[in-house]
């Protein structure tokens, strides 16, 4: 996750995202620093637009907080909410694990 930290302050400082600086981030908080996560995490993130990526994932947290809410629906309504929010959360575990694979 320390990596990820390092590219998302990166980000919101407004700077580029490249080996050095998330090497430098990572040095300053005393972590252990594996070149090849620091490369795989720079590669990951090439072409990734981050604002629409942090957009994107709100977008999708959303229903699943709002899920329980709907305490007075009927029964068939709320079993399409349920499977919804299932199958959103099966998208977000498999697009988790391909990223949790390059950072351990």
């Amino acid at each position: 996750m320390e990596y990820i930290y390092a590219a998302m302050l990166l980000h919101k400082a407004g700077q580029k995202i490249d080996e050095a600086s998330v090497k430098k981030i990572l040095e300053a908080a005393h972590v252990k620093v594996e070149d090849a996560r620091v490369k795989a995490l720079v590669a990951a993130l090439e072409g990734v637009d981050i604002e629409k990526a942090i957009e994107t994932q709100a977008v999708m947290a959303a229903p699943m907080a709002a899920a329980p809410a709907a305490g007075g629906a009927p029964e068939a309504k709320r079993e399409d909410t349920v499977k919804k929010v299932e199958e959103e959360k099966k998208s977000q575990e498999q697009a988790a694990a391909g990223l949790g694979a390059l950072f351990g």
